[in-house]
């Protein structure tokens, strides 16, 4: 079934080992016949995007894995048959002798996984540290992350996780049948804080309902401590929110997610005559 590579969003910290540790796996480092020397600057076979979610003082910050995504049927491989293959176990290599000047396959992969090396004048990528899996080791992004937000293995090792995971490009997923899985990718959240302005507190245990307005799906929560109330991992959709405490009037508002993360910020609940 070969290898596999997944990702787990809820696990990373940002910390970027992986990162440095392509560069220091394949810079001024040739591992023929896998992959010449990587530049030392402008490539990042292995990158960690930082995406900054909410408003303040709302603010979730979540790290994505971008990297090769060893497609089952890669674009990459369509574009250039003569350059590119798969091993095996299944990781896709751009081969540094044949692929000379084949500038186009940099847009060939919609991942944005392949760069153009001006001065060997070749297209490099993620050879999934071909040269270390050979030699029965992890490639050197996995072993070093300390989380396991990152992990590499046999397929079948992985199917409970593989059958819960994702694609990170799901309208291109059946097309290219990627072969880096992930978990926990971030969706919306919806939160806000219910306070009593009279009072001048925060109310805590106030109930909090959320019903999806496209779908009729419906949340709940309780604000905690802090008045706080939080629905993670939630739609891209339009939302009524009725937040309800004993002795206090029901409030009923709208608030959207379709296009980002929503804090609905202060919610003012005022006492029943």
């Amino acid at each position: 079934m070969g290898k596999v590579f997944l990702f787990d969003a809820a696990k990373c910290n940002g910390c970027r080992n992986c990162q440095l540790a392509c560069k220091d796996e394949h810079v001024d480092n040739e591992w023929a016949p896998w992959a010449k020397p990587q530049p030392d600057t402008g490539h990042f076979w292995c990158r960690i995007d930082e995406r900054v979610r909410g408003q303040v003082p709302k603010v979730k910050v979540a790290y994505v894995a971008h990297r090769c995504q060893h497609c089952g049927d890669a674009p990459c491989m369509a574009a250039a048959p003569e350059a590119v293959y798969r091993r095996p176990d299944g990781l896709v290599i751009v081969d540094p002798e044949k692929a000379h000047g084949l500038r186009e396959l940099v847009e060939a992969c919609p991942y944005g996984a392949i760069y153009y090396n001006e001065e060997l004048d070749i297209p490099q990528k993620c050879t999934g540290c071909a040269h270390l899996v050979d030699a029965g080791e992890l490639p050197h992004c996995v072993d070093v992350c300390p989380h396991e937000a990152l992990r590499f293995g046999d397929e079948e090792d992985f199917a409970e996780e593989i059958a819960a995971a994702e694609a990170l490009m799901p309208e291109r997923a059946e097309a290219d049948r990627p072969r880096t899985y992930y978990l926990n990718l971030p969706k919306r959240f919806l939160a806000g804080v219910v306070v009593d302005l009279e009072a001048d507190e925060v109310v805590v245990g106030a109930k909090v309902t959320a019903e999806d307005l496209r779908s009729g799906e419906v949340m709940a929560c309780e604000a905690d401590e802090f008045g706080d109330f939080w629905f993670h991992q939630v739609a891209a959709t339009d939302w009524r929110v009725y937040v309800e405490a004993e002795d206090y009037l029901t409030r009923v508002l709208e608030a959207s997610t379709a296009d980002e993360d929503r804090n609905m910020g202060p919610v003012a609940l005022y006492k029943a005559e």
